[in-house]
């Protein structure tokens, strides 16, 4: 892609160096039956010249051109994962059984001398950040120049393939202690995946997805004439821990709430 400005100099030193050549052809044939040269040369310049802002403007419809291009190859790669994590967290509960009143308007709580309960849960989850390009338009697409920005949709983060190993769960219930039940260990499991949710703004998610983005994107936008340097790749804003709960895709956010 060559700035326009280079253009316009390249064709100032094209037509001066035509000049310059005939202007010697003309001094150099002074015959009174040469004297139309002159204006044939002139004629010739003028028409060299003329080419010369076709091929520029041709240029420029060509470099404008490139944005619809752009927008479809951008369209075309779907939904995009950036980033996957797979995260282990080890979930751990113990209690002690209580006796619980009131004896002359006053409450207590007693430790019953039958033991305390303790679990420890291993769970697996999958974490993926993504972006969807399907809305990506020309509005996403700022053009100064040879210089281009894009600013890519919001990425959407999902948690998937949350499983308890059951096989490595650890239990230890005292003699007169009941074993810890379906529905509390579903409850210990909400716990946890809503646990992973809170430490997503660690895992520098948004950064991620913005670097795999670019490593996607800049290949084929240099293909299509722009340097490198010239590419930028950003998001709408500068994204902070508290707007991750809002990038959360809905259905993980739903899953959770079932589970409550």
């Amino acid at each position: 892609m060559v700035p326009q400005s280079l253009i316009t100099d390249e064709k100032k030193q094209l037509i001066s160096s035509i000049l310059t050549f005939f202007c010697y052809l003309c001094r150099v044939i002074n015959s009174p039956e040469m004297k139309i040269y002159p204006l044939l040369i002139l004629l010739l310049t003028v028409g060299l010249a003329a080419c010369s802002d076709k091929k520029t403007s041709g240029n420029v419809d060509e470099m404008l051109d490139t944005i619809p291009e752009m927008v479809m190859r951008i369209q075309k790669s779907s939904r995009l994962y950036t980033t996957e994590y797979h995260i282990r967290k080890i979930v751990t509960h113990d209690d002690t059984k209580k006796l619980t009143g009131s004896f002359m308007s006053r409450n207590f709580s007693i430790d019953l001398p039958v033991g305390q309960r303790k679990i420890a849960i291993p769970m697996d989850a999958t974490v993926r950040a993504y972006i969807d390009f399907s809305t990506f338009s020309e509005k996403n697409v700022n053009r100064n120049g040879d210089k281009v920005e894009i600013i890519l949709p919001d990425p959407k983060i999902v948690l998937t393939g949350t499983k308890i190993n059951h096989a490595e769960v650890k239990q230890y219930v005292p003699l007169f202690r009941s074993r810890f039940s379906d529905a509390e260990l579903t409850n210990y499991e909400r716990q946890g995946r809503q646990a992973i949710l809170n430490d997503l703004p660690k895992l520098n998610l948004i950064e991620q997805s913005k670097a795999s983005a670019a490593r996607t994107l800049i290949p084929f936008i240099t293909e299509m004439g722009f340097k490198q340097e010239d590419v930028t790749i950003t998001f709408r804003k500068r994204f902070t821990p508290s707007d991750i709960a809002t990038l959360i895709e809905k259905s993980t956010l739903e899953h959770e709430a079932a589970g409550k």
